[in-house]
C-alpha cells in the first residue's frame, strides 16, 4: 500500500487540476482577477500550512539557497496555468502543459545526471512533433503559439519539469518547507505580474473572495501537498506521466461544463505527445 500512496497522491492532484478551471472561470465572472485570485487563495492556503504544520516548514529556515529554483519555477507554473485556463481552451492548455514530461527527462539529465538513450532520442523528438503539429500556422509557415494562453501553457510546463526535478532533488527538505516557499513564490509571482500589468484591486463581492479562500483551503492546499509528496517519492518520468490522467478529466469536464471540443489537430498533436511521455516512464530505466 506504501507504493500506491505517492500514485495515488497523484491522480488525486491531477483530478483537481484537470477540473479546477471551472471554479477559477466562476470567480473570474464574479469580478475577480485571475491574478488576484492567485494570491488570495495562495495566501490563505500557505497560512493554513504554517498553522497545521509550523514544525514541519521550520526547515525553510536557511534553505533559501537550495529552494530558490523550485521556488521560482512553481511559482510561475501556477501562476502562468491559472491565467492560461482563463483565457484558453482547457484541452488545448492542457496538452501544451504536458510537454512537461520532455522538458523533465531533459532537465533530469542536465542536473541529476540521468542517462540517456537513443529511444530517449525517438520520445523526444514524438512529443516535439506534437507540439509542432498542434502550434502550426499556415499563415506564417512554422509553429508558434497563437495565443497568449499557448504561450503561457508552455512556459508553465516547462516551469512544472523545473519544479518536479527540483523537488527531487531537495529530497532531504521536508514538504511543507518545499511547498511553502512555492507558494509564497506563487503569491510574489503574481503581485509582481499585478503590478507591471497595472491590475486594479478587483471590487469583487466578498463572497467571490470568500469563494477564493475557500479554494484554497479545499483544493490548492491539498492538491500541492500531494504532488509534493507524490513526485519526491516517484521517479521524475513516472511522476510526469500519472499526471496525465488530468487531460482526461479536463477534456470530459471542459466538454461537459463548457461545451469545449477540441478538433483533430489537438488530439494528433496531444496523442503523440501522451504517447511519448508514456513510453518515457514505461520503467525506471532513463530512456
Amino acid at each position: 500500500m506504501q507504493s500506491l500512496l505517492p500514485v495515488l497522491s497523484l491522480l488525486y492532484s491531477a483530478t483537481f487540476w484537470g477540473i479546477v478551471w471551472y471554479p477559477l472561470r466562476l470567480l473570474a465572472d464574479a469580478g475577480l482577477h485571475g491574478l488576484w485570485q492567485a494570491v488570495a487563495s495562495y495566501l490563505a492556503a500557505g497560512v493554513l500550512l504554517l498553522v497545521g504544520c509550523a514544525a514541519g516548514a521550520a526547515p525553510l529556515r536557511g534553505r533559501a539557497r537550495d529552494l530558490w529554483r523550485m521556488a521560482l519555477a512553481a511559482g510561475w507554473c501556477n501562476v502562468a496555468f491559472m491565467i492560461a485556463m482563463l483565457e484558453g481552451n482547457v484541452v488545448r492548455v492542457l496538452l501544451l502543459f504536458y510537454l512537461s514530461p520532455v522538458w523533465a527527462v531533459l532537465l533530469a539529465r542536465w542536473w541529476l545526471g540521468e542517462r540517456m538513450t537513443r529511444r530517449s532520442l525517438v520520445v523526444l523528438a514524438a512529443a516535439l512533433a506534437g507540439a509542432a503539429v498542434m502550434l502550426y500556422e499556415p499563415a506564417v509557415g512554422v509553429p508558434l503559439p497563437s495565443t497568449r494562453a499557448d504561450g503561457l501553457a508552455l512556459s508553465a510546463g516547462l516551469a512544472f519539469a523545473v519544479t518536479t526535478v527540483e523537488a527531487r532533488r531537495l529530497q532531504a527538505v521536508s514538504i511543507p518547507a518545499k511547498t511553502l516557499a512555492s507558494w509564497v513564490s506563487v503569491i510574489a509571482v503574481a503581485l509582481a505580474w499585478i503590478a507591471v500589468s497595472g491590475v486594479p484591486l478587483p471590487a469583487a463581492p466578498v463572497g467571490a473572495w470568500a469563494g477564493a479562500v475557500a479554494l484554497g483551503w479545499t483544493g490548492f492546499f491539498l492538491a500541492t501537498i500531494a504532488v509534493q509528496f507524490g513526485t519526491t517519492r516517484l521517479p521524475v518520468r513516472r511522476s510526469a506521466v500519472v499526471m496525465l490522467f488530468e487531460l482526461g478529466v479536463g477534456a470530459l469536464s471542459s466538454a461537459w461544463l463548457a461545451g469545449e471540443y477540441t478538433g483533430v489537430r489537438e488530439w494528433v498533436g496531444g496523442f503523440l505527445i501522451a504517447a511519448a511521455g508514456l513510453a518515457a516512464a514505461r520503467n525506471d530505466e532513463v530512456v
